[in-house]
């Protein structure tokens, strides 16, 4: 395996940056073509972005507005019996799933009778909408004009865009947050393991099932998404690392491997029962959630425990979980180990003990690939921020670096003018200044969008929201220095920097949830198939990259790959679905929430058991060491499950 420099050298910088600038422009092209954009007022309403030429046969229906408004009475009075039907063939799959204002408006846009267009039938049925700040049904068939095949790029770049804030908001922003709360809350390492660090690596599901559950209401969207990425890791990922690994014969701690498979098995069984309930309450939801809380608390007990025997060696440590290891760790020799970081030995002393705190790069090790930070990071340190140093330093003076980094603004200046930073590296007052002022603004603005809410209460929220912005901008520009961080009152920033990053999840989480629920309507897929596959795999990226690599390195990195395999979803799936439904279920106290019915959430635990359950068999009986039966036999039944998946979703079975 290449040195870390080879993969986030300066080219990989360049084409990052590239990405970030391409990302931006079509956002910007998204936004364009909303109604309401600065274009209807200075550049004219036009109906589309394209030039006139390209976009003629969209502007020939505006005339004709009017007929088609009353053309839409005769249509929603004739389709009374066909929306109350149950679902509506769309190319030979269900298409009655749109979580929309009015699912059932959506039902009948590949047909669109009674429209010369599915751009007609858009603009009579507002309702069809997929509930974004973007619309991006009407973005393709109504901006675009008859140059689909550019809608279709521009919606397949900023979905990878998407993840990509996804996991570049908890490398950048959130994870530094998370290691400064842990600092001043004084958490010992064992309790900053099962807490707030697998929240970092695992935020981009965890919010992105919240957004799925409570900002579209497509709880089966995020049923699929963390059960699939659950059945992607324990069966893909760690097939992958038993092939990479079976001739290295390396053993696993068995008591620590037997743990995590009970309390994954036991997690899986509770949400079964609560899904043949088809309801959860509050309180039901809490239980749900506090399965971690007893994993964490034997977990700690056990590291504890340890740490307190007189002779504690260092190839016996059972790691702490769910630690994940640097993807970039380099060096084989014994002293530099993956525990060295974890472990120190007091003077005159034989016998290691447990640092109080965890080392910066296991942080974001998970999110790490999406990180920024790594071309401005110093090689001073055998381990520089988030695991990785970089040798190929990018040239910043050159144009084409000048260019991108303009470009890219529209992507990482919101974050960064919002999310406070105190990190002595990445320190700036302005920023700092400004995220004070505009944090207040921004969170004022997303409540002020929500549907129920008049307009006079928006005007007292605005002015609310912008004195207290510039009180708290007149504070930290009084009590901070511009060449250095503050360090007083470092809680109220750090607790900004957490609250604002959660916040900035909750956007773009928001937003993959509608544009996976969009391109469900514009393919004819149920948006479950999207979620178990595209939003699964895209969030489950870091674990296939950082797991695989860290084990590639050998040594103890195979011990933490596995069991962060295992955590890591479990946490997901305890955390993530746990706070999903229980924000589900407040919402609609006294009464229950009642979980999306999917018939196939059964055949997908079905397949994660199986998958659980054949690594319980084989890596016991092969002396805990990974092989090749073991992985070539996860990776089938992956893919197994995928074509009879898929198989389902498209009428085949």
């Amino acid at each position: 395996m290449g040195g870390p420099s080879c993969f986030f050298g300066s080219r990989k910088t360049r084409i990052r940056g590239a990405f970030n600038a391409i990302s931006a422009l079509v956002l910007f092209f998204l936004f364009y073509t909303q109604d309401g954009f600065i274009k209807n007022s200075i550049l004219g309403a036009s109906n589309s972005v394209l030039p006139p030429i390209w976009s003629s046969k969209v502007d020939a229906f505006m005339g004709k507005r009017v007929e088609i408004i009353r053309r839409r009475m005769a249509q929603v009075n004739a389709d009374v019996s066909f929306s109350n039907q149950s679902s509506v063939s769309v190319n030979g799959s269900d298409a009655n799933f749109v979580t929309a204002a009015d699912p059932k408006m959506c039902t009948g846009l590949f047909t669109h009778h009674g429209f010369a267009t599915k751009c007609e039938y858009l603009i009579a049925h507002p309702e069809c909408n997929p509930g974004g700040h973007i619309n991006y049904i009407k973005f393709l068939y109504c901006d675009c004009g008859s140059f689909n095949f550019l809608g279709y790029i521009a919606l397949t770049i900023w979905l990878a865009a998407l993840f990509y804030l996804l996991g570049n908001t908890a490398a950048d922003f959130f994870c530094c947050s998370l290691e400064k709360l842990s600092s001043l809350l004084n958490l010992p390492a064992t309790v900053a393991g099962v807490s707030l660090l697998p929240l970092g690596n695992g935020a981009p599901d965890v919010f992105a099932s919240i957004a799925a559950f409570v900002g579209k209401d497509a709880g089966d969207v995020g049923l699929n998404s963390v059960l699939g990425g659950a059945v992607f890791v324990t069966c893909i990922v760690v097939g992958i690392i038993c092939l990479c690994v079976a001739d290295k014969g390396v053993q696993l701690d068995r008591k620590c491997f037997i743990r995590d498979i009970c309390f994954f098995l036991f997690t899986i069984f509770s949400l079964a029962m609560m899904l043949v309930v088809g309801k959860v309450t509050v309180g039901g939801a809490i239980a749900f959630v506090l399965i971690y809380a007893v994993y964490g608390f034997v977990v700690a007990a056990n590291e504890l425990l340890r740490k307190h025997v007189r002779k504690l060696r260092l190839d016996v440590v059972t790691p702490l979980l769910p630690v994940r290891g640097s993807i970039f760790l380099q060096g084989n020799e014994e002293d530099d180990s993956i525990y060295a970081g974890l472990l120190e030995s007091e003077e005159g002393s034989d016998v290691p003990h447990l640092q109080s705190k965890l080392p910066q790069w296991m942080w974001a090790s998970n999110v790490a690939i999406y990180s920024n930070q790594s071309a401005k990071n110093s090689t001073d340190s055998p381990r520089s921020l988030w695991g990785w140093n970089e040798v190929e330093q990018s040239n910043e003076n050159s144009s084409s670096f000048k260019v991108l980094s303009v470009l890219q603004l529209p992507l990482t200046l919101p974050r960064r003018l919002t999310i406070p930073i105190i990190e002595e590296d990445r320190w700036s007052k302005g920023y700092a200044v400004a995220s004070a002022v505009l944090a207040p603004i921004l969170l004022v603005f997303l409540w002020s969008i929500q549907d129920d809410v008049g307009s006079r209460s928006v005007k007292i929220a605005y002015f609310i929201g912008i004195v207290s912005g510039v009180v708290l901008g007149v504070l930290a520009y009084i009590y901070t220095r511009a060449d250095q961080p503050p360090r007083k009152f470092l809680f109220p920033w750090v607790l900004g920097g957490f609250f604002m990053s959660i916040i900035w999840f909750y956007i773009v989480a928001n937003e993959l949830v509608s544009l996976l629920v969009a391109l469900g309507v514009i393919f004819g897929i149920n948006p479950s198939i999207l979620g178990l596959t595209v939003l699964a795999w895209g969030n489950s990226m870091g674990d296939l990259m950082s797991n695989v690599a860290l084990a590639i390195n050998g040594g103890d990195g195979v011990q933490i790959a596995m069991s962060g395999c295992y955590a890591g979803p479990m946490f997901n799936t305890l955390a993530g679905l746990g706070l999903s439904m229980l924000f589900a279920a407040w919402s609609k106290r006294p009464a229950s929430y009642k979980i999306p019915k999917d018939s196939s959430l059964y055949f997908t635990m079905g397949f994660l058991v199986a998958g659980l359950i054949w690594s319980l068999i084989v890596l016991p009986r092969n002396d805990m060491r990974p092989n090749k039966i073991l992985g070539v036999g996860l990776i089938t039944l992956y893919l197994i499950f995928l074509s009879l998946r898929i198989a389902a979703s498209m009428g085949g079975l």
